[in-house]
């Protein structure tokens, strides 16, 4: 009964998530606002993947010390909190400046009369894409690859580590694939809906939780995919770099998941490389790097 119940969590819970989380958010839309109730939703998502990672984790060893909790939970409330809503305030009064010029027409590039959930759709994929080549160029170029090697300095993957990123790499990340929308002009609404799966999946992405998402790994980048993109060997992490989704992986010739084995070691080649919140804001300009 113990093995059945594993086989089935290890199927559905990934499905589950997403849409027991999109079930909520319609739920809730309707007496909430929106941008609410998306993230009453996600936080939702986040309780799922931490009750899987405790019921079925991928591996035991790579469950998180109270001080990698302590140390990703200060990320996610610095930097993908308090520092994401500076850079989206920051964006808004960009908005507002260009609204005063008259010549100013982007918000008419962006098909605003077609349903919620396709706008939606249209950001997942014309985002994705994006990201794919920013990350690709983190990958890359040396002063990119050491902000970037900060989220890819645990040697264990859990949930809550998905918020690890360094300060600048945001801005930068910000710029490249969130700008855009905004100064487009896409309504709150559309981003809100877009922010579910774009967080839920990411947790998932990042979890310790054993999953077997069969011909979804050809669509969604999720966690049997994204371990390898963690993984110490850079032959093997210089590949899935979809965010979301791993169709331009697949279409660039970077998809990379082995059926005959399991990843081993995680992290980066970097001798006594500093694991705490302070001293790896400091890291990308002190420590050097190999690229391949």
């Amino acid at each position: 009964m113990l093995i059945s119940l594993r086989s089935v969590t290890t199927l559905i819970s990934y499905p589950f998530g997403i849409c027991a989380s999109y079930a909520l958010f319609a739920f809730l839309s309707s007496f909430l606002a929106l941008e609410i109730a998306a993230y009453v939703s996600v936080l939702f998502g986040a309780a799922v993947v931490t009750l899987h990672e405790l019921a079925v984790p991928y591996r035991n060893e790579w469950n998180p010390t109270w001080f990698e909790i302590a140390n990703d939970t200060t990320y996610m409330i610095v930097c993908q909190v308090f520092f994401e809503r500076v850079l989206t305030l920051a964006a808004l009064f960009i908005v507002v400046r260009l609204a005063t010029i008259a010549s100013w027409q982007g918000v008419g590039f962006w098909p605003h009369d077609w349903p919620v959930w396709l706008q939606a759709g249209a950001i997942l994929v014309i985002g994705d894409f994006l990201r794919y080549w920013l990350h690709r160029g983190f990958h890359r170029f040396p002063w990119m690859w050491r902000l970037h090697a900060v989220h890819h300095s645990p040697e264990r993957l859990y949930w809550l580590n998905v918020g690890r990123f360094h300060p600048l790499e945001q801005v930068i990340q910000f710029i490249a694939d969130a700008l855009p929308f905004i100064l487009l002009g896409v309504s709150t609404d559309v981003l809100s809906v877009y922010f579910v799966f774009y967080a839920v999946n990411g947790f998932y992405q990042h979890s310790n939780c054993h999953v077997r998402l069969g011909w979804l790994n050809w669509i969604v980048a999720g966690p049997e995919l994204h371990r390898w993109h963690h993984s110490l060997d850079l032959r093997e992490s210089n590949n899935n770099f979809g965010n979301n989704l791993i169709v331009w992986d697949l279409l660039f010739g970077t998809r990379y998941l082995p059926q005959d084995r399991e990843v081993t070691t995680l992290g980066i080649a970097a001798i006594n490389y500093p694991m705490d919140f302070l001293r790896q804001l400091a890291a990308p300009f002190r420590v050097r790097l190999p690229l391949e």
